[in-house]
């Protein structure tokens, strides 16, 4: 989080058990609340799996007593989807009810599991064909700056007078810190780029964090060869891929073409569920375990 701490006042809190750290919550203040954490894209409490339901209990209670007797009067929480946990765990699912917390906004993930067996549909495959009638070449880049100045900016400012959410500087920045866990696939037509997604990886999943292409990419059918080679050849050791959100308005409306796209490959939905907790209510854990 260091490249952007000057866009958020910290407030991440490391949870002791005597001189041990046996949590960390990401972290940050706006006004009278504490976002975990508005600079990521999950959030909620980092712990061992070595801990059960009841240490994960006191855990949250201590959290928000603490934060209670600061003055916070509430605590939001992005939940972390299970495809990317390690190991089975809706602790927080079910303390967030406990807490009585306020459902705030739901994403809706698409998402491919290579545990069950999914279907690249008819017009996805004809993307292909044009891609091979047109020459198509897909290479993984160590460069991002051909995709950001080229292709994605210059959509992004097109489309919806926005700019990414990592600048060019951030994210090679990000990519020095994890070269592992950064990847970018650009597509090329005679060594012209058309068209690009920058991938954060993960143990199990692969994340489109980027995707774009130039006003040519129905013509050349260059974001189905991209997808297509990176799901059935780069990534097929993965257990899930993450086309990212398609939803709108904080979760209430979905983008009905990119959606539709997306499921083309075989992705189906997976939610992440955003929760405002006040700190208030902390007293109902003591009521939990009986």
């Amino acid at each position: 989080m260091d490249y952007h701490k000057h866009r958020f006042q910290d407030n991440s809190l490391m949870i002791f058990k005597n001189t041990q750290v046996v949590a960390v919550l990401p972290a940050n203040k706006l006004d009278n609340t504490i976002f975990s954490h508005q600079g990521l894209t999950y959030g909620g409490l980092v712990y061992s799996e070595k801990l059960k339901m009841g240490q994960v209990l006191d855990l949250y209670k201590s959290i928000l007593k603490y934060l209670s007797e600061k003055g916070i009067g509430k605590v939001v929480i992005k939940e972390l989807p299970y495809i990317y946990q390690k190991f089975p765990n809706d602790d927080f699912k079910y303390i967030a009810f406990i807490l009585k917390a306020k459902l705030l906004k739901r994403d809706a993930l698409s998402v491919i599991d290579y545990s069950s067996a999914f279907k690249i549909a008819s017009n996805r495959k004809e993307g292909l064909k044009k891609a091979e009638e047109h020459q198509l070449v897909l290479k993984e880049e160590y460069d991002f700056q051909g995709f950001w100045n080229l292709i994605l900016e210059p959509n992004l400012l097109k489309k919806h007078k926005t700019a990414p959410v990592h600048s060019l500087k951030e994210i090679q920045h990000l990519k020095h810190k994890f070269p592992k866990n950064i990847r970018q696939f650009n597509v090329y037509k005679h060594d012209e780029i058309v068209a690009g997604t920058t991938i954060f990886e993960t143990e199990h999943v692969a994340h489109c964090q980027y995707i774009s292409a130039n006003t040519e990419k129905n013509k050349l059918g260059s974001l189905d060869f991209l997808h297509y080679k990176l799901i059935t050849d780069v990534f097929k050791h993965k257990a899930y891929y993450d086309f990212g959100i398609s939803n709108e308005n904080n979760g209430r409306q979905l983008n009905k073409g990119l959606l539709f796209w997306k499921e083309g490959f075989g992705a189906r939905t997976v939610t992440q569920d955003v929760y405002e907790i006040e700190t208030s209510q902390v007293n109902l854990i003591d009521e939990v375990l009986i």
